[in-house]
């Protein structure tokens, strides 16, 4: 990347999380956590824009996902155990509170928090994602098991298909290029990552204890959590929920159209930062 990221690792909630920063120490903070086949680099681009914008932005793996330390257990990648990691790693870095974003996972991940943990929080932005149980459940489980079984490399052309829009898959052949090499390579460790996520509970009654802004960003073209899944039915739920579409995005509109995306996140900052 052109502009200067700091790449370190932090030992929380008995793992290894892998992360990197950008912006001057004294920025607000922003902590990012992505989506599922993806890991922190796909922030990468919202970073630089942000830390020009003068936050501390920071994206981390998951565990069992990017450079984070694998799970022992596929019980270790629940989406429950996935949410105690982040808390843990704001807290453990004295970041709290701080602004969230999320995209698909990474939103599952912070809709819990924002709904039981709002100190750690001062707003919560969610892109592509769902307060829901898996809907498609049953179609997945395939998935999930070919994964589990030879990894992502055969199937990536699937994988595609679900994290990106149709625009973005005619008309963005290096971004596609660029993950379709990336999710290639993604051993069968990704099965249990993926059995995390088509598993996970509801929390969509929890988000009334919401006390921080939440923004449901959807893609207009998300295949996998469309609106009224994506965006709809998490602000309805939230007393401080608002939505944004944006235009020639799919599941993943945090990369396909971050120039969109940017300013919708700038604006939401600015409702707990005074500014």
């Amino acid at each position: 990347m052109a502009f200067d990221l700091a790449h370190e690792t932090a030992q929380v909630n008995g793992t290894t999380l892998a992360y990197s920063m950008a912006g001057p120490a004294e920025g607000k903070p922003v902590v990012c956590s992505h989506s599922l086949f993806l890991d922190r680099r796909m922030w990468y681009p919202l970073m630089e824009l942000l830390a020009a914008r003068g936050y501390l932005v920071i994206s981390y793996d998951h565990r069992g996902q990017g450079d984070s330390a694998p799970a022992e257990r596929r019980e270790d990648l629940d989406v429950e155990i996935l949410t105690a990691d982040a808390a843990a790693f704001i807290e453990a870095r004295g970041w709290r509170p701080c602004h969230v974003i999320g995209n698909s996972l990474g939103g599952f991940v912070w809709l819990r928090l924002a709904a039981r943990r709002p100190d750690l929080i001062r707003t919560c932005t969610v892109i592509g994602s769902s307060a829901e149980e898996e809907y498609r459940r049953a179609d997945y489980e395939p998935l999930v098991a070919h994964l589990t079984e030879h990894g992502a490399a055969q199937v990536v052309d699937s994988i595609l298909e679900i994290m990106f829009g149709r625009w973005t898959l005619m008309n963005n052949n290096s971004l596609i290029s660029t993950w379709r090499k990336r999710i290639s390579e993604l051993g069968p460790s990704i099965g249990d990552a993926a059995y995390g996520v088509v598993t996970r509970k509801r929390v969509v009654e929890e988000l009334h204890r919401c006390t921080v802004p939440v923004l449901a960003i959807a893609g207009e073209e998300d295949s996998a959590y469309p609106i009224p899944i994506s965006s709809d039915n998490i602000a309805d739920a939230c007393p401080r929920g608002r939505t944004v579409t944006i235009p020639k995005a799919g599941h993943s509109a945090a990369i396909e159209q971050t120039d969109l995306i940017v300013p919708r996140l700038v604006e939401q900052f600015a409702m707990a930062d005074g500014s």
